[in-house]
């Protein structure tokens, strides 16, 4: 019952700041998220912790370094709240110009053209949520799955933005089916697979010199519809606009072993993703536990 309770203090806080933010505009509004960032960075010491100690176990022992990454992280996560709250109160041109670069959209409409689906592999990477409301402002139309909020007024209020726009949903827990009815009808599929997700299928690949469980789903979904799997980095840039980068498709060719082509594709899709952490190390969630589960 506490933790009931709790749920809905911090709805309310949380609808007070959105209000509050909604009045002032957007520059203003990510400052304020900046100071908020760094104000969580030094009273969450159990989320710190977390992201500092990976921080050391991915790029070595360096606590300047480090503390400042990790202050990053929480600073960029309060980005995105703010830029969630302007969303939803915001236009087309105001979207889209939030968005100052963009490239590879040949990559993905080439993977488009062959009629079998793409799998958009997305991270919790910059402004991820960003990501799917842009590509479907510029008519690239797609559903994304994501996991069930189990408190029924956050769910709705996340489920509001996302639909505003035009984006569409499928939960994690719903059936596979629909998932692979989608691919097969030639749609897009977005899929967020950096985390390590005990409930859900997955391969242990290296990530970062560590072995890492990962989500296996989005490759496995490539192979049995012939969908093409598109890496995905909506990324700040220094001024607080954003940068969308669409990755080569990763092409997965059928072999005898299928076992050994899902770890071969999802260690490919991870390296993807490392590459981008590595270049921007403040924009990825190091406060998850990537590591947790073990062989």
């Amino acid at each position: 019952m506490k933790i009931k309770t709790r749920r809905y203090y911090v709805y309310y806080l949380l609808k007070a700041l959105i209000f509050l933010v909604g009045l002032i505009p957007r520059k203003a509004g990510l400052m304020l998220a900046s100071f908020l960032g760094k104000a969580a960075f030094m009273l969450l010491r159990g989320y710190r912790d977390t992201t500092i100690s990976n921080l050391d176990e991915a790029l070595g022992r360096d606590p300047r370094r480090n503390t400042l990454i990790a202050e990053g992280v929480f600073r960029n996560l309060a980005k995105n709240g703010a830029e969630w709250i302007k969303l939803a109160s915001s236009g087309r041109e105001e979207v889209e110009a939030m968005v100052t670069e963009a490239s590879g959209f040949e990559h993905l409409d080439r993977a488009l053209a062959e009629g079998k689906g793409v799998i958009l592999l997305v991270s919790h990477f910059g402004n991820w949520e960003l990501l799917s409301i842009y590509l479907n402002l510029k008519g690239y139309k797609g559903t994304a799955v994501a996991r069930r909020i189990y408190f029924h007024k956050y769910d709705r209020f996340i489920m509001r933005l996302r639909n505003r726009f035009g984006a569409q949903v499928l939960y994690r827990d719903e059936s596979p089916r629909k998932l692979l009815k989608l691919l097969k009808s030639g749609g897009i599929l977005g899929i967020l697979a950096d985390q390590d997700v005990d409930s859900v299928e997955g391969v242990f690949v290296n990530f970062f010199g560590k072995s890492a469980y990962t989500p296996a789903a989005p490759v496995r979904f490539g192979m049995v519809t012939g969908a093409s799997l598109v890496p995905a980095f909506m990324i700040r840039k220094p001024d607080d606009t954003h940068k969308l980068v669409l990755e080569k498709p990763l092409v997965l060719l059928r072999g005898p072993d299928r076992e050994e082509a899902l770890k071969l594709y999802t260690r490919a899709w991870t390296d993807v993703l490392e590459k981008y952490v590595r270049q921007y190390p403040e924009q990825w969630v190091w406060m998850h536990q990537r590591w947790k589960t073990r062989k």
